[in-house]
């Protein structure tokens, strides 16, 4: 007979199975168990398409019958997209993340849900592009909550007047065209006219302000970028600004994506009763970047190669600039859109559709930053239909007619470019005007408080800068600004409340400012003296 393989199992090895058994098998079954018990495995229907064409920046898809616009598109290879047309035949994406791998036949899979970015107090001092992917190596992005790009804006009925300023720390656009917080603002010129340096020292003067501020960069040039980041960081101002970025070099689609990423993050703020500004730089860009999706997409295009919505995507973007009401956050979204223009041409498409969107325009001259003066706003073709009611009452109670009288200036001087006689009230007109133009020049980066520009163009109404030399009115305006604050530290603090001031604090004003400046008239003509 054959002896068996193995030997009869013993008492002790029996014990041992039993052992195991139970004080480990039995366990690991009944958590098994349970396992599977707590899922419920169902069938899931998930629809998949594929790749029918890739473009530039735009894929052709065939399939996903169930597809919405502005869904979120994920392909195989793992780029993103977006959808922004729909057509029997196949939809239209524009892609907002690429990995350069894709091709026709790739699948390409639902979201089910909207493009959305990060918000929250989480992306404050940070730059980020418009999905909200950090640029900036600080980490990621910690969001309490996350938005949708498209937004519907406000009801008339959750809005609220505009009624509190928002300072520029620029002595021509505060005292002139006053912006007031929830308006929109459009900031249009030539190219390197000094656009962005109204912006961003708009960002830099709202210090100590209690305003956000998010710089949005559509189509600009990496370096540009860099520089600005880096001038915020420098200045303390990124603690309450956050940079949205699509460089020049990113696709179309995230470049069109941007400025609505960008305002929802800030109506975030905005809801929950903070006052935000946007500044976006530029709309010129952003408008190209769509015309290049809907020329892709085979749009019919209409005047010079824009297809017909152009108006549609801007208004819909800037409408959701607004004051709201207190049961509705209370808060405000101040909107500065930057538009270029070729050769002063005002009547441009895209200038002309922003102008009639926007509460007014600064407008910045070529003519004038050739010849120095900075910033180069150009005072006949500027306005602000919104912020007069917000400005500070101290501003309306000084600066009075000097808009009228810097553009009688203006006229008077290009007439006596042709040696024509003036009597004594002409050249006294010019030697104003002069000075009104001197001191409105203002150096980069040095914003003025309140009380500092309403001290200076009190002097200037009043006359007190027309015995000066022209060279002399910048130390001028500095012993102004000193004396002021030394010698008047209430009325200071007054025009920083925002209250009015008396026609006697007036004349107390005027009377401390003559004796500042007398002292500066005998340091003037001494020095004249010496010349001589």
């Amino acid at each position: 007979m054959t002896e068996p393989l193995t030997p009869p199992a013993t008492n002790e090895t029996a014990q041992e199975t039993d052992f195991l058994r139970q004080r480990v098998l039995d366990p690991a079954l009944a958590i098994l168990q349970s396992s599977r018990e707590g899922v419920a495995l169902r069938p899931q229907l998930r629809e998949v398409g594929r790749i029918r064409e890739v473009q530039r920046g735009v894929v052709r898809i065939t399939g996903l019958p169930g597809a919405r616009m502005g869904e979120e598109i994920h392909f195989a290879d793992g780029s993103r997209g977006m959808v922004l047309r729909l057509t029997p035949e196949d939809i239209g994406v524009a892609l907002i993340e690429e990995t350069g791998q894709l091709h026709a036949g790739l699948e390409a899979y639902r979201s089910g849900e909207l493009v959305d970015v990060p918000v929250g107090d989480g992306i404050l001092g940070r730059v980020v592009d418009a999905t909200g992917v950090p640029l900036d190596e600080m980490g990621p992005i910690r969001a309490s909550q996350r938005y949708p790009l498209e937004r519907l804006a406000p009801p008339i009925m959750h809005r609220a007047p505009v009624h509190q300023p928002l300072q520029t720390g620029i002595k021509v656009i505060d005292a002139m065209f006053p912006i007031g917080r929830g308006q929109r603002e459009l900031i249009l010129g030539d190219r390197q006219t000094g656009k962005t340096a109204i912006a961003i020292d708009t960002i830099l003067n709202q210090r100590d302000q209690d305003v956000i501020c998010i710089y949005c960069a559509i189509g600009q040039r990496s370096t540009a970028v860099a520089r600005v980041i880096e001038t915020l960081r420098q200045s303390g101002a990124m603690g309450y600004s956050v940079v949205v970025v699509a460089s020049g070099d990113a696709p179309a689609g995230l470049q069109y994506i941007t400025p609505y990423a960008a305002t929802s993050m800030a109506e975030y703020f905005m809801e929950h009763g903070r006052d935000v500004l946007i500044i976006y730089d530029d709309l010129t860009r952003h408008a190209r970047s769509y015309r290049e999706l809907s020329l892709l997409l085979r749009r019919p295009p209409a005047r010079e190669a824009f297809p017909g919505d152009i108006f549609y995507i801007h208004s819909r973007l800037l409408e959701r600039s607004t004051h709201l009401r207190k049961e509705y956050g209370g808060g405000s979204l101040t909107a500065l859109p930057i538009v270029e223009t070729e050769a002063q041409n005002l009547s441009a498409y895209i200038p002309t559709n922003l102008i009639s969107i926007a509460d007014g325009q600064i407008y910045l001259s070529p003519d004038l930053f050739q010849k120095g003066m900075l910033p180069a706003v150009e005072i006949g073709r500027s306005v602000s239909r919104v912020g007069g009611k917000t400005q500070l009452p101290a501003y309306r109670a000084v600066v009075g007619m000097l808009r009228l009288t810097y553009t009688q200036f203006e006229e008077l001087e290009s007439f006596s470019r042709f040696g024509a006689r003036l009597d004594e009230t002409n050249r006294q007109v010019l030697t104003r005007g002069r000075r009104i133009r001197e001191v409105l020049k203002q150096k980069q980066y040095e914003t003025l408080a309140a009380a500092d520009q309403i001290a200076i163009l009190l002097a200037l109404t009043q006359g007190l800068f027309d015995t000066l030399s022209l060279p002399r009115l910048e130390e001028a305006q500095r012993e102004v600004r000193t004396h002021t604050r030394k010698q008047l530290p209430l009325l200071v603090e007054k025009i920083e409340r925002g209250e009015k001031l008396t026609q006697d604090e007036i004349e107390r004003f005027v009377e401390v400012l003559q004796k500042v400046l007398q002292l500066e008239q005998q340091e003037d003509g001494d020095v004249h003296a010496r010349r001589d």
